[in-house]
């Protein structure tokens, strides 16, 4: 995937290969389930995971924040997989390196750390749902109806290319509707949820 802009609400908005959103006006990264600390979670457990899947995140991420420097992270949900690890040393460690950004976090049903540890590392969370200009962020795609355009995550979308020799390929993708769209999910081993495209008016890799 190449990346690509986009118009949502009069506002323009780059869908990066690296499974996130880049809001020029707002100088603004847009990034849903990550999912930090999965790997180790499992690995703790006796599941044989590759371990350079962590690193793999943190420097995609860091990647992007350095590449973008933008003044804000919106996170939707689902930031951290589990019980507190090792991830979150490297989270502060990134924190402290990117001081001029700050990291928000739309929580998601894996966010399930007491409060104060987001706020040890300047997280702000929210709750439920946050309105930033023509948009609303939230964990799950809401439901209910709302003049704001909805950027959710969760779902983990992914779509499945069939070839003319019988070989196919799982790939994440964005899935844009009317009234909102979900993003893929930017961690590794996230899964992906193959969406039905009958009422998508977008739809790309």
């Amino acid at each position: 995937m190449k990346r690509q802009e986009i118009l949502i609400r009069d506002e323009k908005l780059t869908l990066l290969p690296q499974k996130a959103i880049y809001w020029e006006k707002k100088s603004a990264l847009i990034i849903a389930d990550l999912h930090l600390g999965k790997i180790t979670h499992f690995r703790n457990q006796g599941v044989a995971l590759p371990a350079n899947g962590v690193m793999n995140n943190w420097e995609r991420l860091g990647n992007l924040i350095e590449e973008f420097s933008p003044a804000d992270v919106y996170f939707l949900g689902d930031l951290f997989h589990s019980d507190y690890n090792n991830e979150w040393i490297i989270f502060e460690e990134l924190s402290a390196e990117f001081q001029n950004t700050t990291f928000h976090l739309i929580a998601g049903n894996h966010d399930i750390l007491p409060e104060f540890h987001y706020q040890k590392f300047k997280i702000k969370v929210y709750k439920e749902t946050l309105c930033v200009g023509p948009f609303i962020f939230s964990h799950h795609p809401l439901k209910e109806k709302t003049e704001f355009y909805n950027l959710a995550g969760h779902i983990h979308p992914g779509v499945v290319l069939r070839g003319t020799g019988r070989q196919s390929a799982r790939l994440k993708c964005f899935y844009f509707s009317e009234k909102g769209a979900i993003l893929p999910s930017y961690g590794d081993f996230t899964g992906i949820y193959k969406m039905k495209i009958k009422k998508v008016i977008r739809y790309m890799l």
